[in-house]
């Protein structure tokens, strides 16, 4: 038992996998801006709350500054990220309420695509 769950991964998996965190065809939950993987970190995150736990996502999955905001509009209690990405991070989460993160996050997960997401995400950090 523990008193919260733990979502993500970190640089080592993309990495070995060569992969592109925006390649919808690599299936692994380092995409943030991917439709299908926000629901399924909505989906985990509610399943943690539902038991009383918080959820917290480690690793740089978090590490796209401005991914941020849209995870913690998901319901993200907490997320660990490198020195280097910490502070954008915090400028994007200044810039926006709880309700607007929470709304960010509900305009995305009703787009199609990771480049719909991004341009979502990308038109609020202005």
């Amino acid at each position: 038992e523990v008193d919260f769950f733990s979502i993500g991964t970190n640089d080592l998996i993309q990495y070995t996998m060569a992969a592109d965190r925006m390649n919808e065809q690599v299936s692994y939950l380092y995409q943030p801006y991917n439709p299908a993987i926000l629901r399924l970190v909505k989906n985990v995150i509610d399943a943690a709350h539902a038991e009383g736990k918080w959820a917290g996502m480690c690793g740089e999955m978090a590490g796209d500054a401005g991914a941020i905001p849209l995870l913690l509009g998901l319901g993200l209690d907490e997320f660990s990220m490198s020195a280097t990405s910490i502070l954008p991070a915090r400028s994007q989460i200044a810039k926006l309420s709880a309700a607007e993160m929470k709304e960010l996050a509900a305009r995305a997960l009703q787009l199609g695509t990771a480049e719909e997401v991004a341009a979502l995400v990308q038109s609020i950090a202005q």
